[in-house]
């Protein structure tokens, strides 16, 4: 039940701005995320989903049939909300 992970361009230039040892983190958590995604993902009432990593949050849509994990917004949770 492994889903791929698809990153918008402007959330990727989020994640590669992050210091190593924190996208080292994202990453692994984005690992555990893809094995099993509702285990983790929580409804965004914006539409789609909510994912938590320490201060950082995404929002993602799911493509169910395709088994798409699609990262749309990606930054600090005080520059979502």
């Amino acid at each position: 039940m492994t889903y791929e992970i698809i990153w918008h361009p402007v959330a990727a230039k989020n994640l590669e701005s992050l210091p190593h040892h924190d996208a080292t983190r994202v990453l692994k958590k984005f690992d555990e995320l893809s094995e099993n995604p509702f285990r983790f993902l929580e409804h965004f009432e914006g539409g789609g989903y909510k994912f938590r990593v320490g201060n950082y949050r995404a929002i993602i849509d799911v493509d169910f049939e395709r088994k798409l994990l699609k990262v749309r917004v990606f930054d600090k949770r005080e520059r979502i909300y």
